[in-house]
């Protein structure tokens, strides 16, 4: 064994999957194995050779949005699927008509079809058309010029072959193939077969000719053809169902209002669907019928969700119908078709599962683009946060309102930190015309930093105006597309109000604000001086219109400034010399802040300010200062406040203690991972147990094994690992055979280490089965197994496995991870060849780029 590949959180896995919310987990996780060999350090290749900071915007090439020639009006698409060769067969009629000048010809985006004809329909009889298909566009010549008040309809048919098309994708959505069967010949045990389509951002034209521009609208008809066991799931609403006599049934799906390409969707599976309603709208939630008793403990505020939008914005949700369905080895989190979201196969849980998980945060994204997205769409991808921010920051909107500020602001130092971290190596524009590929823009910048910057344009300008101009600006450009301009001028019309400076600043210009505060107290002023640090050659001097909160005594005095200048000074009155400055007062500042503050300072911010961020920050920075007896009772004190991120973080505090009242500690500890009402605090205080030094944590780990929560049975696993105990595998046995995706993470990490050779099959099976970013750490702690039972077991077999998953998995991360196995499980130099092979045939840009960057 060599411990240097055990230990804490893998950076690198960080990085990969911090594209924002329609990949990451609800949950924090702790892997147990990272493999350190592999230098996980930043996903670029953007290396400093001529004094350019790593994290400077790098132009691509200018991407303008799409010229409208042709406008697409209408499809009606008729689909029936092979599953044995896993394609559909299609007869789409499409009306079209130029959108302003004279056209003989129009263009359509159709990827990997095979064409069998294209006719113009002229009445009774159809037109036989001339055509170029390149595999990507049909080019199709018309009968004659039309002018924009002429509409036409063409009739292609054609089958759509997506497994032929050459896979890309982003780090959202890992994957472009856009029409995907699962199980297609019903070959794999425990896993349905279903039929479902991913259409952003360009990827619906490989299962049906379109225009495939964000800045294109139509209604739609689609016809379903399938066998009558399957459910199907389409835009709009289910008009009819008729079956017929070869023992199918075709569905008839009608969109009656226009919507942007890319949000058309189908699925088809063995669906449970159960019914809900939102005012006199149906809300369906479609799941595997296995989760039928829990599919509206998981879905089931999205109605009060849709009232609460609904109000908030001034806009009712302004769709026909709304449906929710899960499906599996779904390519991204979740997805905003229109009145249909498709969900992640992660959000299928049982009643015990839910006590540690609440999926709300992706259900209020994709509903949020019902209103952003899709009732209003962007113009073009460089636009993107027009749709992501608003749908990041509606998340933050729902916490509010359902669970309070302190869970809103939990959430919110998660985005910042999320942005932050991307911000090492990567500072662009929120709107950028500039990239080198569109699915670049699928960022923390357009998800993360977008919604921060809009709850701080919230901020400054207050609800109402914040509201109303959401409420203006969705009912002036409902059904179009926009640019950053137009939302603009929809605050400026409310406000009245020049915004060109913020807008400018925030969406038009990379980077973030680096204060450095200091403060000092003379002749009855408080002296703060602001030092913006950023480099202005890449950044901006901000104008940062914020508070600064002062306490004399126990009395509050809030001053408003405005920072305009790289160093300023502000002198704040003040009659004697103030317990605290709290620096942006609101703490709504997207930025990093370097703020000196005492230990007397941090003290009184914990017990005055009753703000999440500011707790938190005063818990944090004194953790390593846990033995003096005054941050101690002020660690103990916040074992029992009401946010329970604050009661996390005392227990990652107290975890540090030394001093001479370590029983009455141990005692709290024990105390809260027995009764604390929150399952992940009772996690987190197991954890919290096992590091806490010259303590015998075993009857705490084996209580943990028995809690209801799997949270807490996976944290007693991996304190086993952290206090070393070899001897608890027969206990552990029990949970060999459970489908809990975290238990079976935190096994495979003692499995890994003190296993032994029986285990080999267990890897190899659940290997196969486990989702997510648990199989990330999952997968890791395989190659850990067989670095050290390898040469007990079958480990050719072991090796090929993970070969397989580095080269062929459909997840790059997972290929990641397999990847980082491979090259800890055997020799080096026997790998050395195998790994450069894999690296050198890989496609996908992200892993290109990660492994280029990763230390031979």
């Amino acid at each position: 064994m060599n411990d240097k590949f055990w230990g804490g959180l893998s950076l690198l896995f960080l990085l990969v999957m911090e594209a924002g919310c329609k990949t990451n987990s609800p949950t924090s996780q702790t892997p147990i194995i990272s493999s350190t060999a592999m230098a996980p350090i930043p996903d670029t290749t953007q290396k400093i050779n001529s004094g350019i900071p790593e994290w400077a915007s790098k132009k691509g090439t200018y991407n303008p949005s799409i010229t409208r020639l042709s406008d697409l009006i209408h499809t009606n698409l008729k689909l029936r699927f092979d599953w044995s060769k896993q394609q559909a067969i299609g007869e789409a009629t499409l009306t079209l008509k130029p959108f302003f000048y004279p056209q003989n010809t129009v263009v359509l985006d159709a990827k990997g079809f095979t064409i069998k004809s294209v006719k113009l329909i002229t009445g009774s009889t159809n037109k036989d058309l001339a055509y170029k298909y390149d595999n990507q566009k049909l080019t199709i010549n018309l009968d004659k010029t039309y002018n924009r008040n002429q509409e036409y309809k063409i009739l292609i048919i054609y089958v759509a072959n997506p497994n032929n098309l050459q896979v890309k994708g982003s780090a959202a959505i890992t994957s472009d193939k856009g029409l995907y069967f699962i199980n297609p010949l019903g070959k794999e045990p425990n896993k349905p077969q279903q039929i479902w389509t991913q259409g952003e951002t360009e990827a619906n034209s490989a299962w049906m000719p379109t225009i495939d521009s964000p800045n294109e609208r139509m209604t739609q008809e689609i016809y379903l053809t399938v066998d009558q066991k399957y459910i199907t799931l389409s835009n709009g609403l289910l008009v009819n169902s008729k079956k017929n006599t070869d023992g199918t049934r075709t569905d008839y799906w009608k969109m009656d209002k226009p919507h942007a390409p890319y949000l058309a969707m189908i699925a088809v599976g063995e669906f449970a669907v159960v019914q809900d309603k939102w005012r006199n709208l149906a809300v369906n939630y479609y799941v595997e019928p296995q989760f039928a008793n829990t599919a509206k403990a998981i879905f089931g505020n999205t109605p009060e969700m849709m009232e609460f939008f609904s109000k908030k914005l001034g806009v009712d949700f302004p769709w026909q119908k709304y449906a929710s369905v899960v499906v599996r080895d779904y390519v991204s989190g979740a997805m905003e078709n229109t009145t249909a979201s498709v969900f992640m196969e992660s959000l299928q849980l049982t009643k015990r599962e839910l006590q540690d998980t609440n999926w709300d945060f992706i259900i209020a994204h994709e509903l949020f683009h019902q209103w952003f997205g899709d009732l209003v769409t962007l113009e073009s991808w460089a636009n993107l946060p027009l749709n992501e921010s608003f749908a990041n920051y509606s998340e933050y909107l729902w916490e509010e309102y359902k669970y309070g500020k302190a869970a809103a602001d939990v959430l919110n130092l998660k985005e910042l930190n999320e942005y932050l971290a991307e911000s090492e190596t990567k500072q662009e524009p929120l709107i950028r015309y500039y990239y080198k590929d569109k699915e670049d823009m699928f960022d923390s910048h357009s998800y993360a930093k977008g919604g921060r910057v809009l709850h701080m344009l919230r901020n400054y300008v207050g609800d109402e105006a914040f509201f109303t101009a959401l409420k203006n600006y969705l009912l002036t450009h409902q059904f179009t597309s926009v640019e950053l301009a137009e939302l603009r001028i929809a605050f400026e019309d409310v406000t009245g109000e020049d915004l060109n400076w913020f807008f400018d600043q925030w969406f038009l210009k990379p980077g973030h604000p680096d204060l450095k505060i200091t403060h000092t107290y003379q002749n009855g002023q408080v002296q703060l001086t602001v030092i913006q640090q950023q480099d202005s050659l890449y950044t901006p001097v901000y104008r940062l219109p914020l508070k600064v909160a002062v306490w004399e005594g126990s009395q509050k005095k809030e001053h408003n400034i405005t920072i305009t200048e790289a160093r300023q000074t502000f002198n704040l009155l003040a009659s004697s010399k103030p317990n605290l400055v709290l620096f942006d007062a609101e703490q709504q500042l997207l930025g990093k802040i370097d703020h000196f503050k005492t230990q007397a300072e941090l003290l009184y911010q914990f017990n005055h300010v009753n703000q999440y961020l500011a707790k938190y920050e005063a818990i944090t920075k004194l953790t390593d200062k846990v033995n003096d007896p005054q941050i101690l009772k002020m660690m103990r004190m916040a074992l029992k406040d009401e946010t329970p991120q604050i009661r996390s973080a005392a227990l990652t505090a107290l975890a540090k203690y030394t001093g001479t009242e370590s029983k009455p500690v141990v005692e709290e500890l024990r105390e809260t991972a027995k009764n604390d009402k929150k399952s992940i605090v009772r996690a987190d205080a197991v954890t919290a147990i096992a590091t806490f030094p010259n303590v015998d944590a075993t009857s705490v780990l084996e209580k943990a094994l028995t809690d209801s929560s799997y949270a807490v049975v996976a944290a007693g696993i991996e304190g086993f690992i952290t206090t070393k105990n070899s001897q608890v595998a027969t206990q552990l046995k029990q949970f060999d055979n459970t489908k809990n995706n975290e238990v079976l993470r935190a096994l495979s990490g003692y499995y890994a280490r003190f296993g032994g050779p029986a285990y080999f099959d267990w890897f190899m099976k659940n290997v196969q089965t486990i989702k997510g970013e648990n199989l990330y750490f999952f997968t890791q702690n395989f190659g850990g197994y067989l670095m050290n039972f390898g040469a007990q077991v079958d480990l050719k077999q072991g090796l090929a496995k993970l070969e397989d998953m580095a080269r062929h998995h459909e997840t790059y991360f997972v290929r990641l991870a397999a990847f980082q196995a491979l090259s800890i499980a055997s020799d080096p130099e026997t790998q050395k060849l195998l790994l450069a092979d894999i690296k050198a045939k890989e496609k996908d840009p992200k892993l290109i780029r990660i492994y280029s960057s990763m230390v031979e």
